[in-house]
């Protein structure tokens, strides 16, 4: 890729192609990406590949009608005939009224280093070391019994984005990680389990032995597991899964949902969601974020916000488009693909420590479900209804008993967040974290 033409000369170029050809606004948007994953089982090698690639996605305007085109062909004409391409759609496309550029006024200006690239290439043979030390320390644990394997991997990306507003910056990205999953148990009676830990940097990446480690404890933990009957009880969340909670939430404040109008949250700006004292953050600065960024997929500037401040939703994620339906003003929350026009996302969620250790979180309750994993995505945006499969362990009497499986765990998330507690427990581990939690009188069903 080195005597390739540089991203933003490349994108400058298309963006000349599509006014000449008749836009009156136009933004485009270059991935550059490479990939490599090697994969263990059983202590042989399943899988060693590496992948590169450039991908480039052109948006053109005509009054409010707007096209995308993308391509893998950066050739000069194969970008001349895509712009024509782009052109000639946006004339036949239906009117947005709310589709367009960000002024001049409102891009970013300057681009922060946040240190979201590691410079280090890592080795065929390093990443084959990490998946090999994952595995051979989970078959190392007594009771596990088969692997499903171990698996690690690098990638590196680089991101430009320039527009006819005067938009013209790029940044670079990149991330390692590593995971396995084994089994326990014979027969019938086999469980499954695993870990996974990913980071920016390689040096901040977990022991791949602790992985494979922890992925077999978990597994031997599971084996004889039971049913319980249905019932109303606290359910408490393993910190690894209680993310899972914020990816609702933030998917019910995207601002493309609360303007058509299918968020179950849609009347809740400025009230109260959780208990006071609850904070939710959104932090697309943070120093060697998985999910940072410097500025967003319409050229504006990022920054960190509070979506719940004591207990109140303070607003909503919001791209251009979405912004302008509801009458707001962008929060710089624009994602996109090469393929596909800009729409609201998330970055770095967290849900701030309570006080309480996880311990003293289970400690009155006579009878409830630990949860360690959730299976399915039963969860109606509309509604709130929330329903989805789990395993985990049984409480009784404030201690964490004998493993359960084969359960759901069902609720509406606007009551689940108003009982949401959080423990102190907060590991900012895979981009959407939270630590334990506990929601009182959710209905469990088993037997």
């Amino acid at each position: 890729m080195a005597d390739q033409p540089e991203p933003l000369d490349i994108l400058a170029s298309l963006l000349d192609m599509a006014k000449r050809g008749g836009a009156d606004a136009a933004d485009a948007v270059m991935v550059e990406s490479a990939h490599i994953a090697v994969a263990q089982r059983l202590g042989q090698r399943e899988k060693l590949e590496r992948a590169e690639s450039r991908d480039v996605g052109l948006r053109v305007l005509i009054g409010r009608r707007q096209a995308i085109v993308s391509s893998t062909d950066l050739a000069p004409a194969a970008l001349r005939e895509a712009a024509e391409r782009a052109v000639a759609m946006a004339r036949v496309a239906p009117e947005d009224p709310y589709c367009g550029l960000a002024d001049a006024g409102e891009i970013a200006r300057t681009v922060p280093s946040l240190d979201i690239c590691d410079p280090v290439e890592p080795t065929a043979e390093t990443l084959v070391a990490r998946a090999a030390a994952a595995e051979d320390a989970a078959r190392a644990v007594k009771g596990v019994t088969n692997s499903e394997g171990a698996e690690a991997s690098w990638q590196r990306s680089r991101i430009a984005l320039a527009a006819t507003n005067g938009f013209a910056q790029s940044y670079a990205t990149s991330g390692s990680s590593v995971s396995a999953a084994v089994l326990a148990g014979e027969g019938t009676g086999m469980e499954r389990d695993y870990d996974y830990g990913s980071a920016v940097h390689a040096a901040d990446l977990p022991d791949p032995a602790v992985i494979g480690h922890t992925a077999g404890i978990r597994a031997v933990r599971r084996l004889g597991a039971r049913k319980m009957k249905t019932q109303q009880v606290p359910v408490v969340y393993e910190w690894r899964v209680a993310g899972g909670l914020l990816r609702h939430l933030t998917g019910a404040i995207n601002g493309a949902a609360v303007a058509r109008g299918t968020s179950f949250l849609k009347d809740h700006m400025g009230k109260m969601l959780f208990a006071p004292g609850i904070r939710v953050v959104d932090d697309p600065l943070r120093k060697r974020g998985l999910r940072s960024k410097p500025f967003d997929a319409e050229g504006l500037p990022t920054r960190a916000r509070t979506l719940i401040e004591d207990g109140r939703l303070t607003g909503w994620l919001l791209d251009l488009a979405s912004a302008r339906k509801l009458g707001l003003a962008s929060t710089g929350s624009a994602a996109r693909s090469t393929g596909s026009p800009p729409q609201p996302s998330a970055t770095n969620v967290w849900l701030e420590p309570g006080v309480a250790t996880p311990e003293s979180l289970i400690a009155d309750i006579a009878s409830g479900f630990y949860v360690t994993e959730l299976i399915g995505m039963g969860v109606n945006a509309v509604t709130g209804d929330y329903s989805r499969g789990a395993t985990g362990f049984w409480i009784e009497n404030g201690q964490i008993t004998y493993p359960v499986s084969e359960m759901t765990v069902a609720g509406n998330l606007r009551d689940m967040f108003a009982r949401l507690v959080p423990a102190n427990d907060l590991v900012l581990r895979y981009g959407t974290d939270a630590p334990t939690v506990r929601i009182d009188g959710m209905t469990v069903a088993g037997l």
